[in-house]
């Protein structure tokens, strides 16, 4: 029986989530088919493709890899074809999206650490991985990143990967590990936004109505 590649799997399912999470942005903007299939590439690839700058880890993994490139374009489209579908589920976008930063962390975490770098740079560089797609989504969509306001988006991040690297330092890591910190980030991140759990932020009452990309 071959070994499963766990992290390709995790890769493939979070380029899959983020891929619908940015399709359906793009067309709550109402952009055209062009506009929505760069948004969905820009979201799915941003965070992997920086962190992989960073350690300088090229050519970057979509560069080599037309699956992923495929799976991005094929999600992209399955979005826009079945959109009608998709939006009678509302949670839809949220979900798919707090499933990528959950899947994207872990991926970017396991990745650093192969790289042998510490638990800080390697804490950092899953973050990265798991918001800055979005960063990027947000901004060519005119909205202030999720990453900067609102419920815990990053800092769920923090705390999953956070405890990943504490189940390993107790000595308990099986196959298991990464799918309960996976489930720990997507878990904080729902609760975040059901019981509007946020950090402080620091501004007068009169600064203007929030912009929310997810009631777009």
């Amino acid at each position: 029986m071959p070994e499963i590649d766990l992290l390709k799997i995790i890769n493939i399912l979070g380029t899959f989530s983020f891929a619908i999470s940015g399709a359906t942005m793009a067309m709550n903007k109402k952009l055209d088919a062009f506009g929505v299939l760069v948004i969905a590439f820009v979201t799915s690839i941003g965070g992997g493709t920086l962190r992989d700058v960073l350690i300088g880890n090229l050519p970057v993994g979509w560069l080599s890899s037309e699956r992923i490139l495929l799976l991005i374009f094929c999600t992209a489209v399955g979005t826009m074809f079945f959109d009608k579908y998709i939006r009678k589920l509302p949670t839809t976008l949220f979900l798919f999206d707090a499933m990528g930063i959950g899947l994207f962390t872990i991926a970017g975490v396991e990745i650093a650490e192969s790289k042998g770098f510490n638990i800080p740079v390697c804490i950092t560089l899953g973050t990265i991985t798991a918001c800055f797609g979005g960063v990027i989504r947000d901004v060519l969509l005119n909205h202030v990143p999720l990453i900067f306001r609102k419920e815990l988006y990053a800092t769920a991040c923090i705390a999953g990967a956070g405890v990943y690297f504490a189940i390993k330092a107790a000595g308990l890591y099986s196959e298991f590990t990464t799918f309960i910190c996976i489930g720990i980030i997507v878990a904080l991140r729902i609760l975040a936004v059901k019981y509007n759990i946020r950090l402080p932020a620091f501004y007068s009452p009169a600064s203007g109505k929030d912009d929310d990309p997810w009631e777009s």
